[in-house]
């Protein structure tokens, strides 16, 4: 017995040694570099590593240079990982990014180690904080497009350019899920479909990574915000939300798991808190679903002053040394303090003190050197500018522009009004038309988007690009409004000149904003707009509106004195010139909107409702007088064309099927029009019962594809069971037995899943 007990320990001995060899050989070579690293390192160096601090806490007054002596004790005292943000003036070339990165850089190699600072930018529509750069539309127009190509080619072009600023982090993509359109940074995501948010951001991870992050032309990106940060009970940014976590693990988780599987190397932490418990403190968002559930092993960040805030704004923690155990023990590996060092003081007295494990800082110093090395900066951080001859290139701009003429989305078109001729004469009017700030909007050249005129100043507004188009003496202009003031003197000026124009250019939306001062309390437009638009429509003149506007501000109002409407979205530095082509016909319009463009202010539902959310929609309540409970002003997914599309023989490949097969879809798509265009193809799955409401409808594939006339292409799409499935109250995703339909376009087919 005695014997056997022996050769067992032996056996058990042996297997153990063999699974350690097999982990040890297992490990990457990143992997020992990085804990070969990590075991070099004193505690101080290791939250310097967690500590991102802001480059303007390193500007001189009034000069372009930096403090080198305020640098000097950021890295060698405090041993600062990560730097943020632009310094001044702003938007600087990059020859200048080159020559803040060489200071930067100099000085992390005067540190002991000789690690390397990881430097991010918020490079959210293009390089938008370097001069010259490619600025494409943002998200919002970007989703509108239907086009993964597009959005993946866009951000290889922004990771290029962004890479020449010497810079090899981007806080993007935003993967936010909206479900109030009054919130400020609606813009900023993909819209109100998971399912469209999750393909966009997978495609613009991949654009951004490539396959080598260490590619001299490929930057880290970085999911944001984590989670449930566009669904603020109030519409308004940076307040509380009540999502039930079903909700949340059935849309807006979908989407991070989706750029969590395309590779993504950082996620941003929302600002926000759901259901009570700031996110920024939530153990079990934050580790327990996102670093485990999810398998992410890469570097979590918070947003601005997040941690602070902890202490000064959700009123969590008493002290500010609470907030930082606080977030760090939820999973937090890097701080974006972003102004001081009260992050480093607290978590290293934490720490001493035994009440922050040395484990929790190994794990997240141990992410932020694999992206270090995974991004090659302990090899190179500044740029050779000879290396990227193709930045603000010609080839670059004409990508830019086929993202905004995708983009344009064309939601009404009475008495195909459009295409315009270009013999017209045409009156210009509107406080969007003659400005870059309108088209471009925040995070542009500096924070809220100030700027854009003075930086893009060689870029065409949509008055120059309409003159640019048919020619200064067809086309007369008035500002007409503003913003927020009334002057009834502007909008009569306007009246008068459009007394001789065939045709009114109505340019109508929102100035730049984002975050917190985008913050609104009335959805609609803004009452001197509506007052200039109901003043042009008693001279009978043909209307056509263009919106420039990062939200859908409501236009019910005088949406029915219009004989056109132009969503342009906010499209960039190239969007006039596309809009330009787009009204005179040279290019077809091909936009689908991503979102419900509401009518009322107090009915914002979104496309995929439920059954109870359509009240009044149908006979069964003839009983009584009802108003419609779902009537928007246009639906998500419209969009029109100067031809038309016809669909014809949807079919499937199964008309049942069990909880393992795939079904085949198939649809006929043809151009019966006379002038070649782009279609989306959207494909909407429809549950008829489930044991939760099931949605009226939801997006599940969608293609975008090129027909010439009288051009015919079968477009075939292919559905999981994961399109067929729903969360439960228990939180497990189940495909129940039943009938599901199919319904793209004017065509339906149904199955059942046995």
């Amino acid at each position: 017995m005695k014997k056997n007990k022996f050769l067992l320990l032996i056996c058990l001995i042996t297997v153990t040694i063999s699974w350690s060899q097999k982990a040890k050989t297992s490990l990457s070579e990143t992997d020992k570099k990085v804990a070969d690293l990590l075991s070099k390192m004193t505690l101080e160096e290791k939250i310097g590593q967690m500590t991102q601090i802001t480059v303007t806490n390193f500007n001189q007054p009034e000069k372009p240079d930096l403090d080198l002596v305020k640098l000097d004790e950021a890295v060698l005292k405090f041993h600062i990982g990560s730097i943020l943000n632009v310094p001044n003036p702003g938007a600087p070339s990059i020859q200048k990014w080159n020559e803040v990165l060489t200071i930067i850089t100099t000085e992390a190699n005067k540190t002991r180690l000789k690690i390397p600072i990881l430097y991010g930018i918020d490079a959210i529509h293009g390089s938008s904080y370097t001069l010259g750069a490619t600025l494409f539309p943002q998200q919002i127009g970007m989703a509108a497009t239907f086009n993964t190509d597009l959005v993946k080619k866009g951000a290889e072009i922004s990771a290029y350019e962004t890479r020449a600023s010497s810079i090899p982090w981007v806080f993007s993509p935003d993967l936010d899920f909206p479900r109030n359109p009054a919130w400020s940074r609606t813009w900023e995501s993909f819209g109100e479909d998971a399912y469209l948010s999750s393909q966009m951001g997978v495609a613009m991870v991949s654009g951004f990574e490539g396959t080598d992050v260490g590619s001299k032309y490929n930057v880290a990106s970085c999911m944001k915000h984590f989670l449930g940060y566009g669904s603020t009970t109030t519409g308004k940014d940076r307040t509380p939300s009540i999502i039930p976590e079903r909700i949340l693990r059935q849309y807006d988780l979908t989407i991070y798991e989706a750029a969590i599987k395309a590779g993504a190397k950082s996620i941003m932490i929302s600002s926000g808190e759901i259901n009570g418990t700031p996110v920024h403190a939530s153990k079990y968002l934050i580790t327990d679903i996102l670093k485990k559930e999810l398998n992410f092993k890469g570097v979590v960040v918070t947003d601005w002053k997040d941690i602070i805030y902890l202490h000064t704004r959700h009123k969590v923690a008493e002290t500010n040394r609470d907030a930082v155990k606080m977030s760090v023990m939820a999973g937090i590996d890097m701080s974006m303090v972003p102004e001081d060092y009260t992050f480093y003081y607290d978590l290293l007295d934490l720490v001493q003190k035994k009440e922050v494990p040395m484990s929790r800082i190994d794990d997240a110093v141990s992410r932020i050197l694999k992206m270090k090395m995974e991004l090659n900066l302990f090899q190179n951080t500044v740029a050779d500018l000879k290396d990227y001859p193709k930045f603000g290139s010609q080839e670059f701009i004409d990508e830019a522009y086929q993202s905004a003429a995708e983009s344009i989305t064309l939601l009404k078109n009475n008495n195909a009004i459009l295409p315009l001729n270009k013999t017209e004469k045409i009156f210009v009017t509107g406080p969007t038309s003659n400005s870059m700030k309108y088209l471009n909007g925040g995070w542009s050249y500096n924070w809220q988007g100030e700027n854009s005129d003075v930086y893009a100043a060689n870029k065409f507004t949509i008055l120059e690009a309409l003159q640019n188009k048919i020619g200064k003496d067809n086309v007369t202009f008035s500002e007409g409004a503003y913003f927020d003031k009334e002057d009834e003197s502007e909008i009569l000026k306007a009246v008068e000149m459009a007394k001789g124009a065939s045709k009114i250019i109505l340019c109508l939306g929102e100035k730049n904003y984002t975050e917190t001062p985008g913050d609104i309390s009335n959805l609609f437009i803004s009452d001197s707009q509506v007052k200039l638009a109901l003043a042009l429509s008693k001279l009978n003149i043909p209307i056509i509106l263009v919106l420039n506007e990062g939200r859908p501000r409501l236009i019910s109002q005088f949406e029915h004195i219009t004989s056109a409407i132009v969503q342009c979205y906010l499209p960039g530095n190239e969007g006039a010139r596309a809009l330009a082509s787009i009204l005179f016909g040279d290019v077809n319009p091909s936009g689908k909107l991503p979102y419900n463009y509401p009518r009322y202010p107090n009915s914002l539902e979104k496309y995929n409702r439920k059954y109870t959310e359509s009240l009044g929609d149908d006979e069964q309540n003839n009983d009584a007088k009802y108003e419609k409970s779902y009537l928007p002003q246009f639906e998500f997914g419209t969009g029109l064309s100067y031809t038309t599309f016809t669909y014809s023989n949807l079919k499937i490949d199964k008309s049942e099927i069990n909880t393992s097969d795939k079904i085949t879809v198939t649809v006929d798509v043809t151009n019966s029009g006379k002038v070649s265009g782009k279609e989306a193809v959207l494909l909407y799955l429809s549950d008829e019962y489930a044991s939760i409401t099931p949605e009226v409808k939801a997006l599940k594939r969608f293609q975008k594809i090129n027909l010439q006339p009288n051009e015919t292409k079968t477009v075939t799409f292919t559905l999981d069971q994961k399109a067929l499935q729903f969360v439960t109250n228990d939180l497990k995703w189940i495909a129940e037995k039943g009938t599901f339909k199919i319904q793209i376009d004017n065509q339906i087919i149904k199955f059942k899943l046995k």
